[in-house]
């Protein structure tokens, strides 16, 4: 195996700054009728397994993810007991049952697949989706305490509630149960309910812990099959069907990847098994959505997280918080036709407001181009997408961003949402500044973080960001690297391996997908498409010649070297290897990350 500390391909920097490094073994393909580097004699897709962290002895487990090899038994989870015969109960008494759940896509499919649960238990159970502008994220003790007023004698909540106190306290006072099915990180002492179930409960077991990974939907997963055993003793399906739960997958599948949960272990198994029942179209709404996105195949793990998951959360950005839950319980097919292009609209909508706040943030980075940390803020900024445009900034500028929207009066307050960079814990710097008082509020994990400040304190955030953060971030900078699986001579590109590297998925957080290098190639044609995407068309000495795409790319120094470069000037190209299907036949193609010139 290659050290880690040599480079590949001899590259220590690319034009996008990195040194390219193996992420595992070394698999160079490049020359000739060449093997595996180093001596290897595993087959590609072993050596992405190992390169993932997957010991030797557990590979077959891994090859094909199943949930037989993977799910655990539910009761291992705290509360998980409590919370199942709760449930179980309120669908034998007949019960009004209200799931209370949040407003992006694992709040959705979580409230809908316990909804579309307790329906196949001959349960109709109401659910409650709040306002992201108007309510904020999380149960309010008004809205469980009007819930329960209305008749609900039990309320579960869905990818909220870990730290609802208040919240929970009054519903408790208002005589409802309330069951918590969550993930978000908990504090030593928890808030009032009459279950909580959650793998980063801190007094959990070192097993349960293990799945603190999951997505809310996948809690709420284990409590469906929780809830069906539970009722298969009390002997309620004596003369009635058992609920499919794998028909539930696709759901829990959707809600994974929207919310980029690690794709190891049991969240590998449960998107690769959702997929499946994906592409069988089962659920209404789930086939309208696809039908919206304009996919004319099976959706793929990608298409989770950059079409479907995108239109969800739409509506919950920037138009009715119900919308998701309404389309994926329907079984109207007209209505969820209606619901989905709807949805499509709010996401074009979404794309303009995104669009708008990016480019009057970026006109700010020039001011802060000596900044270890970038703070953006702008009055009417739209709250719901400062997430999405902090990270692009972040990408862009490779700097831990923070994007922050200001409320029209001076007195009022903002809120931001930052993005980090690998080696920089930007959710610790936040509680820290809270803790000085520089936020009103704020928290975070290492990568992501929220706050809300007061206007006249922007300034000073910037400057003692700056102030802890640049020597992290530095030392991030410093050690930045391309990490590759694999490298190949541009003939070896193929629709073939392609399947290869994709039978290792499905890929995301956690588990990314294989990084190819490709050269060396000559570029023959480059052009800009779309607003700033840069096409090639390149060949190499082997004869072999594929189109490569480097998405939002034009206006970076990557893009335009590769826009200008000379046509006799050999290079090597980093990236995505992806099937084009729009011609007659498949082709190979290369989704570019980085490049670098030989000579």
């Amino acid at each position: 195996m290659a050290s880690r500390s040599t480079s590949v391909l001899g590259i220590d920097r690319s034009l996008s700054g990195k040194s390219w490094r193996w992420r595992g073994g070394n698999m160079d393909l490049s020359e000739p009728g060449a093997g595996f580097g180093g001596g290897l004699t595993d087959d590609i897709v072993t050596q992405l397994l190992l390169s993932r962290g997957v010991p030797r002895e557990d590979l077959e487990r891994h090859r094909n993810p199943s949930l037989r090899s993977f799910l655990p038994d539910p009761s291992e989870f705290r509360d998980m007991d409590a919370a199942a015969e709760r449930l179980a109960q309120a669908v034998q008494t007949n019960e009004t049952v209200t799931v209370y759940g949040d407003y992006d896509v694992d709040g959705a499919t979580s409230a809908a697949l316990l909804i579309l649960l307790l329906r196949e238990l001959g349960h109709e159970a109401r659910y409650y989706i709040p306002d992201r502008l108007l309510e904020g994220y999380g149960p309010s003790g008004e809205a469980l305490v009007r819930i329960a007023g209305e008749g609900s004698s039990l309320i579960v909540t869905v990818d909220c509630g870990a730290m609802a106190y208040e919240a929970l306290e009054m519903a408790s006072n208002a005589g409802v149960d309330v069951v918590v099915v969550d993930h978000h990180k908990c504090a030593a002492v928890l808030p009032r309910a009459m279950a909580l179930v959650n793998p980063n409960r801190l007094d959990e077991s070192e097993l349960a812990a293990s799945h603190g990974h999951l997505a809310a939907v996948g809690v709420a997963f284990l409590l469906a099959v929780a809830t069906v055993r539970v009722l298969r003793r009390r002997g309620f399906f004596a003369d009635r069907r058992e609920p499919d739960l794998f028909a539930l997958l696709d759901l829990v599948a959707l809600g994974t990847v929207a919310d980029v949960a690690a794709l190891h272990g049991l969240n590998r198994a449960l998107v690769a098994q959702g997929l499946k029942i994906m592409a069988r179209r089962d659920n209404v709404g789930m086939s309208a959505l696809i039908d919206a996105s304009r996919l004319n195949r099976a959706p793929t793990c990608s298409d989770l997280g950059f079409a479907l998951g995108p239109r969800i959360n739409a509506g919950g950005r920037v138009g009715e918080s119900t919308l998701g839950v309404r389309l994926l319980t329907t079984t109207d097919a007209d209505e969820a036709r209606d619901i989905a292009a709807q949805l499509s609209r709010l996401n074009d909508e979404r794309r303009a407001i995104e669009q708008a706040v990016q480019e009057a943030a970026e006109a700010q980075l020039a001011a802060q181009h000596n900044r270890a940390v970038i703070v953006a803020a702008g009055t009417g900024w739209h709250p719901g997408v400062i997430g999405i445009v902090a990270g692009r900034i972040k990408e862009k500028t490779g700097k831990p961003t923070l994007v922050i929207a200001l409320d029209a009066d001076e007195a009022g307050q903002g809120k931001g949402s930052g993005r980090s960079i690998s080696g920089v814990d930007l959710g610790a710097a936040i509680i820290a500044a809270r803790e000085a008082g520089l936020l009103v509020a704020g928290g975070g994990h290492a990568m992501a973080a929220g706050l809300t400040i007061a206007p006249d304190k922007l300034d000073a955030l910037g400057d003692w960001l700056d102030s802890r953060l640049a020597n992290d971030v530095a030392l991030a900078s410093a050690h930045q690297s391309m990490l590759l699986d694999l490298a190949l001579a541009p003939g070896g590109l193929t629709p073939e391996l392609v399947e290869t590297l994709e039978s290792a998925g499905p890929y995301g957080m956690g588990w990314p997908g294989p990084r190819v290098a490709v050269g060396p190639v000559r570029v023959i044609k480059a052009d800009t498409v779309g607003a700033d995407h840069v096409r090639l068309i390149v060949s190499g000495n082997d004869g072999g010649r594929f189109k490569a795409m480097a998405f939002r790319a034009a206006e970076s120094d990557m893009g335009q070297a590769l826009l200008h470069a000379s046509q006799g000037r050999r290079l090597w190209l980093a990236g995505r290897a992806k099937i084009d299907d729009w011609g007659s036949r498949p082709q190979a193609e290369l989704h570019v990350d980085d490049a670098a010139f030989l000579d």
